[in-house]
């Protein structure tokens, strides 16, 4: 087992959680004991794409944290909380509420290089400690902007049924300034760089159009070169621990390197990158590659440079 489970994470469910389920359902299904880590957190109250590695693919979990993510969320105006989220305790009301067009004029504010200040509850160490430990001991804790990139941000529009399972949505809701109305809420999409913070950017927004505001979904739809069309269900995911096909369930490993040329290797060159040796006398163009030998199987990812190749982090298949 080297490779991928794609989860479409219920809300309620942790990370840890849910690699603990990818656990269990592995010792159900005879494979023993797997090594398992997950490509990217997403908070208990959030639902969506969580690439889970198993064996070799696991070396691949640094580079999944710092891809990309896109999300949609929605920001509900009037009511601010500690958390930023629906279980917080509300800390701040208003009674205005912006128009379809009122926010559509400010995403720009927060496209591109930002800045954002992070909730007091994330996981972020304050001298070793959890910022959301010492939110929830009553300190108050003083949270640093840090930069971030936020490569886009719209107006989702999405089609109600795409998230019935998740959130209670309704066109009307959304686009209530037809009616020259402001909007109780508005769902957006955002793809946006690692360490990005959903809740501080529905924060921000809701300021900007000079009111509070929360977010009361928030879904995960692409993680790196992963996206909801691979995703499974938890239930598909059980299914396999009682009897169901591997191949309805798992991803090769390469299939986290999509976004990485391949290149293919002598036989000799793939001997040599399999024992950590630098290969010397190519022609390759310089950057990142993973590696694959004769059989199309990974060898390694590995760095082009003047004519040689080095290994970043070699699989043992």
């Amino acid at each position: 087992m080297n490779g991928w489970i794609i989860l479409d994470k219920p809300v309620g469910l942790g990370s840890t959680q849910a690699v603990g389920a990818v656990k269990r359902v592995c010792r159900e299904a005879g494979l023993g004991k797997v090594k398992v880590g997950h490509g990217g957190t997403l908070d208990p109250l959030a639902s969506g794409v969580l690439p889970i590695a198993l064996g070799e693919a696991t070396k691949l979990c640094g580079r999944m944290l710092d891809a990309s993510k896109v999300y949609d969320f929605t920001i509900k105006f009037g009511t601010e909380t500690a958390g930023l989220d629906a279980e917080g305790e509300v800390i701040a009301t208003s009674d205005e509420r912006p128009t379809l067009a009122e926010v559509e004029a400010v995403l720009p504010r927060f496209t591109g290089p930002i800045e954002q200040v992070p909730p007091a509850y994330s996981a972020i160490k304050i001298d070793g400690q959890r910022a959301y430990d010492r939110a929830r001991a009553g300190e108050e804790v003083e949270m640093k902007a840090r930069a971030v990139t936020v490569y886009s941000l719209r107006h989702a529009g999405l089609d109600p049924a795409s998230i019935a399972a998740t959130v209670e949505w309704t066109r009307d809701q959304v686009r209530g300034d037809e009616r020259g109305e402001g909007l109780d809420e508005i769902t957006l999409t955002a793809h946006v760089s690692k360490g990005t913070y959903i809740r501080s950017l529905a924060r921000d927004i809701a300021h900007a159009v000079g009111t509070v505001g929360h977010v009361t979904m928030l879904r995960r739809t692409k993680a790196g070169p992963f996206d909801l069309e691979q995703a499974i269900s938890l239930d598909k995911l059980n299914a396999f621990g009682q009897g169901a096909a591997q191949s309805e369930i798992f991803l090769p490993l390469e299939a986290g390197l999509v976004d990485i040329p391949a290149l293919n290797l002598s036989p000799e060159a793939a001997g040599a990158i399999r024992q950590g040796r630098v290969w010397t006398g190519g022609s390759t163009d310089d950057g990142l590659y993973w590696g694959r030998d004769s059989e199309m199987r990974p060898v390694a990812l590995i760095e082009a440079l003047a004519g040689t190749l080095k290994v970043v982090r070699g699989f043992n298949l």
